[in-house]
């Protein structure tokens, strides 16, 4: 990849569009050459005519000719993308940013903790933990939505809750009669897991107030600083650095992170909004 021009977008065509909730679609992707990425970095998809946004892959990093996109209809680039149908050309720009460091957490007790659209990078790292299990104590994914609805990826968890030292607890905030798990914010999960803290390491990505009271919690439980591992995507823009939208005090979330441990920026301002 050393002659690859990072502002300039590869070719990708839309092969696939999957409705995860009333307000989320996955979108899958074949570029035109093999693609990588490290699970944790994002991309900048774009939409002719119409702009280009950044996402982190919902998609295994170990799968290269093909990438999936989970995007909220949120504004008015994700609503143009929201009526695609496959069959269109898009591009993509990147990988962007630091990752998870996954070679730091085999060995050890990992407890993720996700909410809303913050499931789809959690994914990506639950494909690739998946793929080192032999070298893990366990995974304990805590996940929270807003109601059944807006529960995403309902097949994946189905198979997740199959694999061998995968455990997976969900809640929402409002049930319907369907429901027959946990009620209530996603922190009250983390009073219903074991983990060995000591040998342990936690992730968080969610929306900003979900992953403020989400890390103090972890601290109250026996976390430290060191072991809190965040996703941080604040209003990025241009994945390069150059814009200063992203500007987190010291920090570029798009080049620096969006992947922080947590006592990188703990002491910077602003880091929930």
């Amino acid at each position: 990849m050393n002659n690859y021009n990072i502002y300039k977008p590869l070719k990708a065509k839309l092969v696939e569009v999957i409705e995860e909730s009333p307000t989320i679609k996955s979108f899958v992707l074949e570029p035109e050459r093999d693609f990588s990425f490290a699970t944790g970095q994002f991309i900048e998809l774009t939409l002719n005519g119409t702009g280009e946004a950044p996402f982190t892959p919902s998609s295994s990093p170990l799968v290269k000719d093909r990438i999936e996109i989970t995007i909220m209809k949120a504004g008015y680039v994700t609503e143009k993308i929201h009526r695609l149908m496959p069959g269109e050309i898009m591009g993509i720009r990147g990988p962007y940013g630091r990752g998870y460091p996954v070679d730091e957490f085999l060995g050890k007790e990992i407890l993720i903790l996700g909410g809303g659209c913050g499931f789809a990078p959690l994914r990506s790292l639950l494909y690739n933990l998946e793929a080192e299990k032999e070298k893990l104590r366990k995974v304990t994914f805590c996940y929270g939505s807003k109601n059944p609805a807006e529960c995403i990826y309902e097949p994946y968890i189905d198979n997740l809750r199959s694999i061998d030292k995968f455990e997976v607890y969900r809640t929402v905030d409002k049930p319907d009669k369907t429901w027959t798990e946990n009620v209530g914010v996603v922190t009250m999960l983390l009073d219903k897991v074991k983990v060995n803290t000591e040998d342990s390491v936690a992730v968080v990505c969610g929306p900003p107030v979900m992953m403020k009271f989400g890390v103090k919690k972890l601290l109250e439980t026996g976390y430290s600083d060191t072991q809190i591992y965040l996703s941080m995507e604040k209003n990025m823009s241009c994945g390069l650095g150059k814009c200063g939208h992203c500007m987190m005090g010291e920090y570029f979330v798009c080049k620096d992170g969006p992947v922080f441990r947590y006592d990188e920026i703990k002491d910077q301002p602003d880091i929930w909004k």
